[in-house]
């Protein structure tokens, strides 16, 4: 003999009948217009039916008296397939219209994916193994990235590079005199820090003079060329990674590639050449700034003559610091420039991939200056210089 339950739940537009038979099989009928601007039925009215209690065994959806619906019916049967899918009930949509199975399919199915997708748990060595290749491929790019520069350069040197000398002059003007004032005012500053931190160890052993000679050596031989390499890197290095990398996100790089243009010597090769050359010229102005600053100090604090303190910075420094120092600064133009454009050209196509570019050129440039600095001063003191 049959069981038969019934459950009416009518709102204004919408009803679904509930009934429970013999055979534990739960109908489930709507009828009526199930749409956002109706109210449709709560499901929770239906948690009674998935409870441990419940003897339900299969799930019958049945939509055959429905007028219309939209999207507010799909969002409410894929809730009652998801109970059904965790406490382990079939559902049979053989009632249901033809077009509603389809998407009602699509939207379980990629429900499902991505539960399985967020609770698969990656094992540690397959997490290594993943860092390991990144790394490999990020190495691989940046080996194949310094092989294009350097066949762009040698094709400039042969003529046959796509340098146009208005970008080129440009981005001089850019990289080196609009660059100046924040050089010169940091480099000054540096140079008083400097010269002040001397100065009270040097005056316990009335040794004030030597202020000249400390902030003489230590800013032209290094922190010089330093300090203007990481203005740079902040500066000069973030817009090219910013810029570089909308185009990428505009697509510009690819109707370059199209229509023949390389990109690196179009884009790379004139920043690479340009901020390269004004790197020295801005380290000679951070040289002197720096010098000057602690000249400020020598002759504030210290009541040291300014001819005295100039003689004594003459006599410190030698032609071999200057060299040192610019040559670092050429280093340094060339990494900040290739930090840049690398990770512009690298850039994933979002407005959040411009700003990760720029941000991890930055990171990139500095971390470049400070190992470049390591190395260049172990050569120098294996040297003699």
């Amino acid at each position: 003999m049959m069981n038969r339950i019934e459950k009416d739940n009518n709102t204004a537009g919408c009803t679904m009948t509930v009934s429970v038979n013999g055979t534990e099989t739960l109908d489930i009928a709507l009828s009526g217009s199930c749409t956002i601007m109706e109210a449709l039925p709560s499901y929770k009215d239906l948690e009674p039916y998935f409870t441990g209690a419940s003897k339900i065994r299969t799930v019958h959806l049945n939509t055959a008296g429905l007028e219309k619906w939209d999207s507010s019916l799909l969002i409410f049967l894929a809730k009652v397939m998801k109970q059904c899918t965790l406490s382990g009930i079939p559902v049979d949509m053989e009632g249901l219209d033809k077009g509603l199975q389809n998407m009602l399919t699509l939207a379980v199915t990629a429900s499902g994916k991505e539960g399985i997708r967020e609770e698969r748990k990656e094992s540690f060595f397959h997490r290594v193994g993943h860092s390991v290749h990144m790394r490999a491929e990020a190495v691989t790019d940046a080996v194949r990235f310094i092989g294009e520069i350097s066949i762009a350069f040698m094709n400039m040197l042969a003529g046959k590079a796509g340098v146009r000398l208005k970008d080129f002059i440009f981005l001089v003007e850019e990289c080196g005199v609009r660059a100046l004032p924040i050089v010169v005012l940091i480099s000054t500053l540096v140079g008083l820090i400097l010269a002040f931190v001397g100065a009270v160890q040097l005056r316990m052993f009335g040794a004030q003079i030597y202020v000249a000679d400390l902030v003489g050596i230590g800013i032209v031989r290094e922190m010089g060329a330093i300090m203007a390499g990481i203005i740079m890197a902040g500066r000069t290095g973030a817009a090219y990674a910013a810029h570089i990398g909308t185009m990428e996100v505009n697509e510009e790089i690819d109707a370059l590639k199209t229509l023949g243009i390389s990109p690196v010597e179009f884009l790379v090769l004139p920043r690479v050449l340009a901020l390269s050359l004004m790197m020295p010229l801005l380290c000679i102005y951070a040289d002197i700034m720096g010098v000057f600053g602690g000249m400020i100090v020598g002759t504030m604090m210290l009541d040291l003559d300014p001819m005295e303190y100039y003689n004594q910075t003459l006599e410190a420094v030698s032609l071999n610091d200057l060299w040192i120092g610019l040559f670092m600064s050429v280093v340094f133009g060339v990494l900040i420039a290739l930090s840049g454009c690398y990770r512009g050209l690298k850039c994933k196509r979002s407005a959040l991939a411009v700003g990760q570019a720029a941000t991890s050129a930055v990171v990139t440039g500095i971390v470049s200056i400070v190992v470049a600095t390591a190395v260049i001063t172990v050569i120098c003191d294996i040297l003699g210089i």
